[in-house]
């Protein structure tokens, strides 16, 4: 009788977050590892989590731009092969900071700079095995009506603006508002 292979499951990036899994606020951004501007908010996503520390959790989707990006879709593989190590935001930051260098040598190197220790790491990116997880990030964006990166949706809301720290915060602000409203009456009292 042949022996049964057991099903690998994948950590999908819909399932990865920062932040306390209680928070009221979660800040979602649909993103390109090779856009510049997904960059500049990544250090003002950083920024929010520290101001909002235990009040917002943040999940990072993938929106590879392939028409101007060619590797944005590779190194979105990359960060969810990181991801199955619990390494993703490891693997998050360290690609955007080297966001000009992601061809797949590099995004092998990157790796190992993220702390990944898989030795199949560089064969699941040749062989695109998490391809279909960026690739259903990229279907859930345009099902949302996402167009460009970066794009951010709080509790589920697109956000409308430019995704500066004060434009940010004025959004996360009412939605904490709206959130408090939402608790029963008697467990305010309590």
């Amino acid at each position: 009788m042949p022996l049964r292979k057991e099903a690998e499951v994948i950590i999908e990036p819909k399932e990865i977050f920062v932040g306390s899994k209680d928070a009221p606020v979660t800040l979602m951004e649909f993103g390109d590892y090779e856009s510049e501007a997904c960059a500049r908010v990544n250090e003002v996503v950083k920024q929010v989590l520290e101001e909002y520390d235990g009040k917002v959790r943040f999940n990072f989707r993938h929106f590879p731009q392939t028409r101007i990006h060619q590797r944005a879709l590779k190194a979105g593989e990359a960060a969810v092969a990181a991801a199955q190590e619990g390494k993703f935001w490891e693997m998050h930051n360290v690609l955007f900071e080297n966001r000009h260098s992601l061809g797949t040598t590099s995004l092998k190197l990157h790796s190992k700079e993220a702390g990944v220790k898989s030795k199949k790491f560089l064969d699941d990116l040749v062989n695109g095995t998490f391809g279909w997880q960026v690739q259903d990030d990229l279907k859930e964006g345009i099902d949302r009506g996402v167009k460009e990166v970066p794009a951010f949706f709080i509790n589920g809301e697109m956000f409308k603006g430019k995704p500066t720290f004060a434009n940010l915060s004025v959004a996360i602000d009412a939605a904490l508002k709206k959130s408090k409203k939402k608790v029963p009456a008697a467990r305010q009292r309590a």
